[in-house]
């Protein structure tokens, strides 16, 4: 850690510590809830749920934005470990930069339950709850496999590079792809680090050398909205663009025709569940049925679309 990390670090610790409810009942546990950045429709969506469940289990939440930046994230974790929170439930930035942090905390004795995104090389981490985001990759470009039986021309937006879900979601797309490169053929493949604005101009730049594709991957929702949104500067409205995340903007997209589908991976299901496994173990030393628990994420599409989590929020 340099300096300036160093700095970010202490402030953070200093301003979550002090941030901290002196009102929270005594009698109660208190959860960290971290996500990697609440800029993220998607993460808003996820620490809600962890509040809902939080409630529901009668403990008190401390809540973290990790400001995309792991610094932070990293700072938030440190200061929950002086506050001798009981449970810690995060979705890390990025697999291996939170590791230490996370190491730290299972070292003082806090179980830990990641959501969404898992750590990489630490032991004794209670549980990891998350989609198979390798399955989910799989369906969506079966998804569009199915749409262009004879083939079809692809661009391939990434997620963020370091990314659990972005690493599993682009291995799931290869899978499928890979053994059909004479018929599917990625001419385009750029990482947009799952935003949007960065989508637009990436896509931007997609198009400009390479002109008009039939379909465009991505590897969140945010990132198959900024594509949607260069492709209708270009009166390109016939691409297929498939999203991941089911966000309400997209579902809407999606039962407008301006999106082909977008991959359900239930992220408020995953969230209550890491609460209520987190919450077993600090009151009395229950341990998870299993170790990791994934939900098997689907492909939403017109004729489906009352199957997605978020359907509600689209009225």
């Amino acid at each position: 850690m340099n300096r300036r990390e160093f700095l970010i670090s202490s402030v953070a610790v200093t301003a979550l510590v002090a941030a901290a409810p002196a009102a929270f009942a005594q009698d109660k546990l208190t959860v960290l809830g971290s996500v990697p950045s609440l800029s993220f429709p998607f993460f808003v969506h996820m620490l809600n749920q962890i509040k809902v469940e939080a409630e529901a289990q009668g403990v008190n939440l401390v809540e973290s934005d990790g400001q995309n930046s792991a610094p932070k994230q990293t700072a938030d974790i440190e200061a929950a470990i002086v506050q001798k929170v009981n449970a810690i439930v995060i979705s890390p930035l990025d697999v291996n930069a939170l590791a230490p942090a996370v190491e730290q905390a299972v070292q003082a004795g806090i179980p830990v339950v990641t959501i969404d995104r898992r750590v990489d090389g630490v032991d004794g981490i209670l549980a990891h709850v998350g989609a198979d985001n390798v399955k989910g990759g799989e369906a969506e470009a079966q998804a569009m496999v199915d749409a262009f039986p004879n083939g079809a021309k692809i661009f391939h937006l990434q997620g963020q590079p370091g990314a659990g879900p972005a690493i599993d979601r682009n291995k799931g797309v290869h899978n499928v792809l890979d053994s059909m490169k004479d018929k599917y053929q990625i001419v385009f493949e750029q990482t947009a680090n799952f935003a949007r604005a960065e989508a637009l101009s990436v896509t931007e730049a997609g198009l400009a050398a390479n002109g008009k594709p039939d379909a465009i991957i991505c590897a969140n929702d945010d990132m198959a909205l900024g594509a949607m949104e260069a492709c209708a500067a270009r009166g390109f409205n016939d691409v297929k663009i498939y999203g991941f995340d089911a966000l309400p903007e997209a579902l809407v997209a999606v039962r407008d025709g301006k999106l082909a589908g977008t991959v359900e991976q239930f992220p408020g299901e995953q969230s209550r569940t890491a609460v209520r496994i987190a919450v077993a173990y600090a009151k009395d030393k229950t341990e998870p049925a299993e170790k990791v628990v994934l939900l098997t994420p689907i492909v939403i599409g017109k004729d489906n679309i009352d199957k997605a989590e978020r359907i509600g929020e689209t009225q």
